[in-house]
């Protein structure tokens, strides 16, 4: 096991690696946010050589309105986290529930400041981070919840050196520094042991650890691999045996294995992660915290991103930009400088001609209504040289339009006024602008989908058993979950699921006993407008739907209602609802079931008619016509006394049916009045058969008997 002055080396070795390594992206990042965001524009010499000669040094910043332009559009499109089951210890109802979870956990954290300030960094500098940390849920009691915390300064993060996954879900080494006072740092750390800064730990430690009159607290997370050995038991049950020796909630599992009422089928060795909080400063180990999960929990959120030799920078959207920003806060400030000078033309006239009125000393400056003069001819003022004014003016749009061509966001994606007239022209100049700077949303959303899979992989080891939780729906509707206890499920009207009971025969509440850890779940991201946009989207486009389509005004009353801001807009829903046409032409629902009833017994007596064939039974087969004549008019009465309007097609369908089922038994009748003459037919036929036997027999004559011999 290593000892602390092994952990203080090794810390300090990686520091300084992960330090270098970093040093151009984060000298890049500093400089492109003071260009940007402090307005450092001009280079220090320059500025103080045109001070000194009292030039204007304007800066006219052009470069947060691009930078706006796409950390504003991330803020429109959140991206959304959906889970979905993996494999078959995994059930739809439970990723809902992960769904509506993670939801809480974001909303619970003010998710959306710590996904905007890392979306602005990147932008801004190249690169951003958000972290997820966990933390008692209350003071008094001892379950732990899930947070998305800000990390509001970029340069207090330094990743993993080796790392090349895209998201960075690949760290296995990461810093977060804090420089603190001395006072600071002994009241958060009183028990540190070494806080004697004469003493030869810190007069020969070397910055950043100690700098003048702070040191550095660095928290040092770490991943390392390691080996585990997992069972597969008879049942298809899949443990490791660390967890089946030492976890509570598996006892009855150990019981039926050393009873041998349960068998190990399969066993190997899996590769895991274990990661590792060391908290430290340059002279002492403070704290060491095992971190439940198998990421470390720091999601960083890149820029432009360009790989060279293995080893990667990052870029903010202005940085190709500094230049032409440069150029123009040069050049507007030069056309300045001459317009300026426009006032100073001096007069020029005869000798003697300025002295009648003492005015003239103020004439090329002050605004004055009449002048005289001496003499014959009028002084005249020399005329301006507008050609380097106008010159710098046009260097000025030029260095303009090289901005938004270097950046990729032209006037109609700013919101300006542009050459194109047709709304079709402006969407389509605004889509390229989306398109060029995409690639910053979209690292957006890769960060979100890590995130994801470290809520994934927390949530079962932080939210375990006998606990209630709070989940929250797309329209942030809040409901509250117990794990390992029954709970009702519903539909997606909130209305609870049921089903029949098998022995009772009663219709009960279907329920669902939830486990987090039970099977893997998986996530997609998607990138959209929040539920208020497109609640507000959906209801635009239904308004639209109306007013060229108004007869679908009574389906969509009620939609459109729910989808509005109004006060009191549920209960408009509501009364809206009651107001629409009901399934089936406006019946209630007794009398729908009844002609239902009455439609299904109708087909099972014409099914009996078909078995009448074969008894041949007339009086059987009028008797089932007639009890269908009667279901049939019994089911019309009915409908007719709600609503003899709406019942008038159903009414004829139901007397075709009872013609039909008279034609039918007609048809029957005719068939078996047929065959009761074709059978006396054929008993006449026989009768007349054996009376013309019978006679010829009569008629035949008697044998003669045969002679005697002689």
């Amino acid at each position: 096991m290593a000892t602390s002055d092994d952990i203080l080396k090794d810390a300090k070795e990686e520091f300084s690696l992960v330090e270098d390594h970093e040093s151009d992206n984060r000298t890049a990042a500093e400089d492109d946010i003071r260009f940007a965001r402090l307005e450092e524009q001009w280079l220090a010499d320059i500025k103080t050589q045109r001070q000194k000669e009292g030039r204007p040094t304007l800066t006219i910043n052009k470069l947060p309105a691009f930078i706006r332009q796409v950390v504003n559009d991330s803020r429109q499109n959140k991206p959304q986290i959906k889970v979905h089951p993996q494999d078959s210890g995994a059930d739809k109802e439970t990723a809902k529930v992960y769904d509506g979870l993670i939801r809480n956990i974001q909303y619970a954290s003010n998710a959306d400041v710590a996904y905007d300030t890392a979306t602005e960094s990147a932008v801004s500098g190249g690169f951003g981070y958000f972290r997820i940390i966990t933390e008692h849920a209350y003071e008094d009691t001892f379950d732990l919840d899930i947070l998305i915390e800000r990390v509001g300064n970029p340069f207090s993060i330094y990743g993993d050196p080796h790392s090349t996954a895209a998201d960075s879900s690949d760290w296995n080494s990461a810093f977060v520094v804090d420089m603190q006072s001395k006072a600071a740092f002994e009241r958060q750390y009183p028990g540190a042991t070494q806080v004697n800064w004469g003493g030869a730990d810190w007069t020969d430690m070397e910055a950043p650890w100690l700098e003048d009159e702070q040191v550095m607290v660095a928290e040092w997370w770490t991943r390392e691999q390691y080996e585990k050995e997992i069972l597969k038991l008879a049942d298809g049950t899949i443990v490791s045996v660390e967890d089946l020796e030492k976890a509570p909630q598996l006892a009855e599992i150990r019981f039926k294995i050393g009873a041998g009422y349960l068998k190990i089928v399969q066993q190997r060795k899996a590769k895991c992660w274990r990661v590792k909080q060391t908290i430290l400063n340059g002279a002492e180990v403070l704290a060491e915290n095992p971190w439940p999960g198998q990421f470390i929990p720091i999601v960083p959120v890149y820029g432009e991103e360009i790989n060279l030799k293995g080893r990667r920078y990052f870029r903010s959207l202005i940085h190709p930009a500094i230049d032409a920003q440069r150029m123009f806060n040069v050049w507007r400030s030069t056309s300045m400088e001459l317009a300026a000078l426009s006032p100073r033309v001096p007069f020029i006239g005869p000798k003697g001609a300025f002295k009648s009125d003492p005015n003239w000393a103020n004439a090329n400056r002050a605004s004055i209504p009449h002048l005289e003069y001496d003499g014959q001819v009028a002084p005249q003022r020399q005329p301006l040289d507008v050609g380097p004014a106008a010159g710098a003016l046009q260097e000025a749009l030029n260095a303009s339009d090289d901005m938004k061509a270097v950046i990729g966001l032209y006037d109609a994606s700013l919101g300006a006024r542009s050459n194109e007239t047709s709304g079709r022209a402006i969407m389509a100049r605004q889509r390229e602008g989306d398109v060029s700077t995409f690639h910053f949303i979209d690292n957006m959303a890769r960060a979100i989908r890590h995130a994801g899979r470290i809520l994934i992989d927390l949530i079962p080891k932080i939210y375990t058993q006998d606990r209630i939780i709070r989940v929250l729906g797309e329209d942030q509707q809040a409901e509250n979950i117990p794990l390992g206890k029954p709970t009702p499920l519903k539909d997606n009207k909130g209305q609870p699921q049921m089903q029949p009971n098998p022995e009772t025969g009663q219709m009960e509440p279907m329920t669902k006993v939830y486990d987090l850890s039970a099977g893997k779940y998986d996530l997609t991201v998607t990138t959209g407008p929040s539920f208020t946009t497109r609640r507000e989207e959906a209801a635009f486009q239904m308004t639209e739907m109306i007013r060229a389509l108004p007869a679908s005004a009574p389906v969509l009353g009620k939609h459109l209602a729910k989808n509005l801001d109004w006060p009191g807009a549920d209960e408009i829903a509501e009364d809206l609802e009651a107001l629409a046409p009901k399934p089936g032409g406006g019946i209630p629902p007794e009398v729908q079931e009844a002609i239902q009833k009455g439609m299904e017994e109708l087909k099972a007596k014409t099914a009996e008619l078909e078995q009448l064939k074969a008894d041949k039974s007339l009086e059987a087969a009028k008797m089932q016509g007639e009890q269908q004549r009667q279901q049939a008019d019994a089911a019309i009465s009915a409908s007719k006394a709600q609503s003899d309007a709406q019942l008038n097609a159903q009414k004829i369908s139901l007397e075709r049916m009872k013609a039909e089922a008279e034609a039918q038994a007609n048809s029957e009748k005719m068939a078996l009045e047929a065959e009761k003459l074709r059978l006396e037919q054929q008993k006449l036929d026989i009768a007349w058969f054996e009376a013309e036997t019978a006679r010829k027999v009569a008629e035949k004559p008697e044998p003669r008997p045969a002679p005697k011999a002689a």
